[in-house]
């Protein structure tokens, strides 16, 4: 089950809603049985070798099977998501590759939902009964947390989110079944930042110290099966960020653009086959339909490309 994108305000009636924290980490589906775990990915690719930690659910949940639906964070040093640091758990090939970046960059899956539980599906519930079943479960601990809920109180929720500096805010009807697969209005982010996804199209050549690499990568997303092109970012790149893009898009160099609009404003590009996807904070859209103050935060690898589109409607 997937959120849209409130652009303005909060839901209203303010009580129909509970209201969530937003994380910015990895999303991921865990299957529980008799003390095994395996953990998915958004696009159903298996996980769980990738973040060792998630085991301990098994281990708490002793013998039950459920399935639970979070979100996998790295903390900075002020306890707070960072997107970027959870790159470095990213795209990681041997277990003992994994076992040094656990040692360096720890995660925590933070539960916010139960699908299954003891053999019943719990997904036609409404929120309120998922949630007291999710809170009488015993996984919390080091590396696995239930995050409180507010019903009610949306405003003051988001106020503590903003001075905390996260994400934002997931709104939650309390009367909400789960939808499979589904983006539903019954679940509504409220960011305090203007972000989301984009694939990427190709790039532009750097000058100066980045010479010779990359200078800007070129984004789009997908509307009615065609790629339109929504602007490049050039910044929140570190050497090694780019570096790996290098490395990812090196093979995926194709002749001719990507998109089906005109990619404008940009010197010397390389096109790529839009497989990758990445994770991109801005100011606003222009009049234009492309981003302002665009700032790159990483790659994304449990989103399809295909169903990267526009969260914010153009304005009329």
């Amino acid at each position: 089950m997937a959120a849209t994108l409130l652009p303005k305000g909060l839901p209203s009636p303010d009580d129909a809603y509970a209201y969530e924290f937003k994380w910015d980490g990895v999303r991921a589906l865990t299957y529980v049985r008799k003390g095994e775990v395996c953990a998915q990915s958004r696009n159903l690719l298996d996980v769980t070798s990738q973040y060792p930690e998630l085991l301990s659910v098994g281990e708490k949940l002793s013998g039950r099977t459920a399935v639970i639906d979070g979100e996998i964070v790295a903390l900075d040093n002020k306890g707070r998501p960072s997107f970027q640091l959870l790159q470095g758990r990213m795209h990681v090939g041997s277990a003992a590759e994994v076992r040094r970046r656990m040692a360096d960059t720890p995660v925590a899956y933070l539960v916010f939902d139960v699908l299954y539980l003891d053999g019943k599906s719990t997904m036609r519930l409404p929120y309120t009964e998922r949630r007291a079943l999710l809170e009488a479960l015993p996984i919390a601990g080091p590396c696995c947390q239930i995050p409180p809920t507010t019903f009610g109180n949306g405003a003051r929720v988001v106020e503590a989110s903003k001075k905390t500096g996260l994400e934002g805010v997931m709104a939650k009807r309390i009367d909400s079944i789960y939808e499979v697969g589904k983006r539903s209005r019954a679940w509504l982010k409220v960011k305090n930042h203007r972000g989301q996804e984009f694939v990427i199209g190709g790039w532009s050549t750097g000058e100066g110290r980045r010479a010779g690499t990359i200078g800007a990568l070129l984004l789009g997303y997908y509307d009615d099966g065609k790629l339109v092109y929504a602007g490049h970012v050039g910044t929140g790149f570190t050497d090694k960020m780019l570096a790996e893009l290098q490395e990812e898009m090196a093979p995926l160099r194709r002749a001719d653009s990507p998109f089906a609009t005109p990619v404008a404003r940009v010197k010397n590009a390389t096109f790529v086959e839009p497989k990758l996807v990445g994770e991109v904070q801005f100011a606003e859209w222009t009049r234009e339909g492309t981003l302002r103050q665009p700032s790159f935060k990483g790659l994304r690898e449990d989103k399809d490309p295909r169903k990267v589109v526009r969260e914010e409607p153009p304005q009329q």
